[in-house]
């Protein structure tokens, strides 16, 4: 797998290829090759779009790395006080939608929740940004199969990838709930109507925001 990062050099900044090697994430630097630790369950969704679990302070180097611009995180507890300070120091925006993570939890999730979360994927201002829980795998799985929807992914597609990142812990509840959300709202609002004209998968045109 090949993710870019940015490398700053004088006032300029170069993208640069992070590196897939035995399970371990590499990055080339002028003083050799960096280990960059990626978090737990981490996947690409999309260009610009990441998903994990609970990042740890070893991780901040590789979403450093990523340029990552906004955080979308699905728990309900305060983010962890070196989290948030990193988060901070980074300029990174962060997102709370709070999710309890009983294994019914999307039970009683309201669809509002779920489309302003989307809101915040779909605004490609907040790109990059990382989706995540505590594991990366059921709240983030869910949010990513209604991603999906908008993408027009057929159900067994989305099941499947969500039982990738889901085992050995699969909750039949959470596939129920990718399968009768409804993005027919979505589709009408603004944003995805910019998502949709302007294309999405890896090879897709996007717009572009130059920063001020």
């Amino acid at each position: 797998m090949i993710l870019e990062a940015a490398v700053q050099e004088g006032d300029e900044v170069v993208l640069g290829p992070i590196l897939q090697r035995e399970g371990e994430i590499l990055t080339r630097s002028i003083g050799g090759e960096v280990p960059l630790l990626p978090p737990s369950n981490f996947g690409v969704v999309d260009r610009g779009i990441y998903r994990s679990g609970f990042p740890s302070e070893e991780n901040f180097p590789f979403l450093k790395a990523l340029n990552v611009r906004s955080i979308v995180y699905l728990c309900p507890e305060p983010y962890p006080k070196v989290n948030a300070e990193f988060v901070r120091s980074q300029g990174i925006r962060l997102f709370q939608f709070g999710i309890e993570g009983s294994r019914e939890s999307f039970v009683t999730v309201s669809n509002r929740t779920i489309m302003e979360a989307l809101r915040v994927l779909l605004d490609i201002r907040n790109h990059p940004i990382l989706i995540h829980c505590k594991r990366g795998k059921h709240r983030t799985g869910c949010l990513v199969g209604c991603f999906r929807k908008l993408q027009n992914w057929c159900l067994s597609s989305m099941h499947e990838e969500y039982i990738k990142f889901a085992s050995p812990k699969i909750r039949p509840s959470d596939m129920r709930f990718i399968e009768m959300f409804d993005v027919s709202h979505m589709m009408d609002c603004v944003l995805g109507i910019i998502y949709r004209y302007h294309g999405f998968g890896h090879q897709a045109p996007r717009l572009v925001y130059q920063k001020a």
